[in-house]
């Protein structure tokens, strides 16, 4: 507080004297917006909703008052720089009409024509722009470290903490404003993951590529439909279109664009290209998946872009710091992190779209070797009664058991089974360790109110699909045994030998981690790498439009900022 009186004093020292008439009638238009009595009532200023309220009021009752990027008679360039990072935060995936763009350029324009002698800038003319200025560095620090939305408002579930700490906004804005560092202090509030800023620069290139499309005829493209997939030597009406979009991406730039309906394996490296940046296996091949991608237009991506960047702002800052396993299910892999390295990556099999995997974070503590799999009673339900009614040996073949409550085997035979039903059935099914056991041969378990944790799988084959939304919920793990290596590398004891026999047991062996370590399971349809490489993925869950619907909604109430 007594920086804050100190440094207000110096800037009034730094105005000129002829000024100060001027800068106390602006202070004070500027306390009679700020010092409402009905907290509850949204105060117009130009025409604009003020979205700041505990956080404006402080920042001017702190300087008495005193204007904070004018002196009742200039606005200086940092007036103008901050009006310019409003506009930058098209690239954050937000829209600068949220904060006060409009109105702030009006008066702009209204004040640069006052200097010309075309218009009359008034007093309360520049107490307003002085707090539509602040208003929106406020609203716009929040949004860039908390996010716009709240994602426990979503329909589809968030459960990962997010970073809620005290941002102390008008102290930020004081020093930005004292040190003329308005970039400075709004980049400090991005999110830690060196990436995100990666992002920013791919999403200002889409908009390039956006103005690009809409220039060119382009802009007409039709949607491109296949029945079969296409392979080198096939013909394809639509070959034309594809090669248009092909160089309309720079994958086709130093080959001439022939009319042909052959797809020669001229195209092959120019498709493989687009097939990587959309996560599918680089084979050459036009199927269903790569016409999805070519037919997506700068717009779309756009749209995808401002989603998952939006998802960054709600991740927990220190993730990048800690040892932390991150499962993206939008791109089907699970990444072992440690000191910012990713130790291992395996692919992965999720949750079915009516299983959706959800998104949550928890700390892994123990893992089982030798899993016996005790099956949900929706499972046993819809699969194991049904198939046991058919065949009283499948129990035999798939190697379960029929227990009581209390864990008492019961004898099949001696069950009723065509009376059985998912309503009436008092027994569980369980499935003991083995190669053909559901759970594989290892489970990672995190204990979670979701009951979703990681494990091996015998469906070895299914790691081969592009879409791999097939399981109930839980998570399938390419390379289980290499994951339970790095998981227990601290410990000496557990040698290749010790990991190998103790999962091939006929009994469960549990091992407690030393430490726990953080599990975040999150869907990413789009993100880029260090490198500036940018990947998106389809919306296997159609949980993207819902946030880009709240994105694109207009702030209509006030904020608790």
């Amino acid at each position: 507080m007594k920086n804050i009186l100190l440094s207000t004093l110096l800037l009034i020292y730094m105005f000129p004297v002829m000024s100060q008439d001027r800068t106390g009638s602006v202070s004070s238009v500027i306390n009679s917006i700020i010092e409402v009595d009905d907290t509850e009532r949204i105060k117009k200023v130009a025409n604009e909703d003020l979205f700041s309220s505990v956080v404006i009021r402080k920042f001017y009752s702190d300087r008495t008052f005193f204007p904070a990027w004018s002196d009742g008679d200039v606005f200086p360039e940092l007036a103008y720089e901050m009006r310019y990072e409003i506009k930058q935060v098209q690239f954050d995936g937000l829209n600068p009409e949220d904060y006060h763009l409009g109105a702030i350029d009006l008066l702009f324009e209204k004040y640069e024509r006052s200097k010309k002698g075309k218009a009359e800038f008034l007093v309360h003319d520049y107490a307003s722009l002085d707090v539509l200025l602040t208003d929106a560095y406020i609203i716009i620090s929040s949004h860039l470290y908390l996010g716009k939305i709240d994602p426990e408002n979503l329909k589809s579930s968030w459960d990962i903490q997010r970073s809620a700490p005290e941002l102390k906004i008008d102290e930020r804005l004081h020093e930005a404003i004292l040190q003329h560092s308005i970039r400075k202090s709004l980049e400090e509030l991005y999110p830690s993951f060196q990436v995100y800023k990666k992002m920013r620069d791919a999403l200002r290139f889409l908009y390039d590529d956006l103005a690009r499309w809409q220039s060119e005829s382009s802009a007409n493209w039709k949607k491109l439909k296949v029945d079969k997939s296409i392979k080198v030597g096939d013909s394809y009406n639509q070959l034309d279109q594809v090669k248009e979009r092909l160089r309309f991406w720079g994958y086709l730039e130093d080959l001439p664009l022939e009319s042909s309906k052959v797809y020669d394996s001229l195209l092959v490296p120019a498709i493989t290209k687009l097939q990587i940046r959309h996560g599918m296996e680089p084979d050459g091949v036009i199927g269903q998946g790569t016409i999805h991608a070519l037919n997506q237009t700068p717009d779309d991506l756009i749209e995808t872009a401002r989603v998952n960047m939006e998802r960054f702002r709600w991740l927990p800052r220190d993730v990048k710091d800690q040892e932390v396993i991150l499962v993206n299910t939008a791109n089907f892999q699970l990444d072992y992190i440690s000191k910012r390295d990713t130790i291992l990556s395996s692919k992965v099999i999720v949750g079915k779209s009516y299983h959706a995997t959800p998104q949550f974070s928890a700390e892994m503590s123990y893992m089982v070797f030798s899993p016996t799999w005790t099956i949900p009673n929706s499972i046993t339900r819809n699969e194991i009664i049904p198939a046991v009614k058919k065949d009283i040996g499948y129990l035999n073949s798939k190697n379960m058991k029929v227990l009581t409550s209390d864990g008492k085997e019961v004898d099949p035979q001696s069950i009723d089974w065509q009376k059985a039903n998912g309503k009436n059935f008092p027994y569980l099914v369980r499935q003991e360790p083995g190669e053909q056991n559901s759970l594989g041969l290892v489970k990672f378990m995190f204990p979670n109110k979701h009951s979703v944790y990681i494990h091996d799988t015998p469906a070895r084959s299914l790691f081969a699909r592009e879409d791999r939304a097939l399981s109930h919920g839980c998570i399938r793990i390419q390379r289980p045994v290499d994951f339970a290596k790095v998981l227990l590398k601290h410990d000496s004891a557990w040698t290749d030998e010790k990991i190998k026999e103790s999962m091939n047991k006929s009994k469960e062996v549990i091992v407690k981690l030393d430490r726990k370590i953080p599990v975040v399971i999150l869907y990413m349809t789009f993100w880029s790498d260090s490198r500036g490489n940018n990947f998106f993925r389809k919306d296997i869950y159609e949980r993207d439009n819902e946030i880009l619907l709240a994105l694109k909604q207009t702030r209509g109430k006030k904020s608790g900022v």
